[in-house]
């Protein structure tokens, strides 16, 4: 039986609002999925920072100031992270909508590409400032457009102040973030994120490939050495029956 579901109240309908995915890229650029879809970042950051009902991690979805915002103010981060948020909220308006969610984002980051790279080392970063984003981050593989390769921005008393930027023994790059507790770095042109608590990268494809092997490793051992152990128990079963047999 089907039980039906209580109408929505006129503060409810008044609050409801769906936003379109955004265009397909133009001219074939995927650089932003390169980097975060390609390399499983999205999936893996979901994995690392785990409570999904409060935690919104998007790639390439709209961010709105407000419900009736214009057009001509949406934005389209690369990737954008909400912790104390509602994903059933995102869900229901199929964009991060601010003044619904009742806080910004607190990390969004672009990847620079050939049409973008204009508007996220200038427009945007005024516009995400303006949206009270506390952290603004960009990567760019080769340092070609954004003239460096990787900078990020805190939000400081209503401006935004240049995050330092290290250069590692290994030529990497890297820089921390307040909000993720991680290491942005840009390593042999990838974007990679390491956690300073474990002294590692978060899980990667190739970590967790390595731990499933290992745990595959495990139970072959496991296995071979029950199978030994039960063989041993039938010889020394063999030998007390030999025994009795001979009285």
């Amino acid at each position: 039986m089907t039980t039906k579901q209580p109408e929505k109240t006129k503060q409810e309908r008044r609050r409801q609002v769906f936003i379109p995915d955004p265009p397909k890229h133009k001219n074939g650029e995927m650089t932003s999925f390169q980097y975060l879809g390609d390399n499983g970042s999205v999936y893996l950051l979901k994995h690392h920072f785990g409570n999904p009902e409060t935690t919104v991690i998007k790639a390439e979805r709209y961010l709105l100031s407000a419900r009736g915002a214009p057009r001509r103010e949406w934005r389209i981060p690369d990737l954008l992270i909400a912790f104390g948020a509602s994903s059933a909220q995102y869900k229901e308006n199929n964009a991060y909508i601010i003044s619904l969610q009742g806080k910004p984002p607190d990390f969004v980051l672009e990847v620079a590409s050939r049409g973008t790279w204009r508007r996220d080392r200038w427009a945007k970063r005024e516009d995400y400032l303006a949206m009270g984003i506390p952290e603004y981050w960009r990567f760019d593989e080769t340092g070609n457009y954004y003239g460096t390769r990787l900078a990020g921005d805190l939000l400081v008393n209503g401006e935004y102040q240049e995050i330092p930027i290290e250069t590692l023994a290994d030529g990497a790059l890297q820089g921390y973030s307040p909000a993720l507790d991680l290491y942005l770095r840009w390593e042999n042109e990838d974007l990679t994120w390491f956690d300073p608590k474990t002294g590692r990268h978060i899980a990667s494809f190739e970590s967790e490939r390595a731990a499933r092997e290992v745990e595959r490793a495990a139970r072959e051992v496991e296995r071979e050495g029950r199978m030994a152990a039960e063989a041993r128990v039938r010889e020394l079963e063999a030998e007390l029956a030999r025994r009795d047999r001979e009285g």
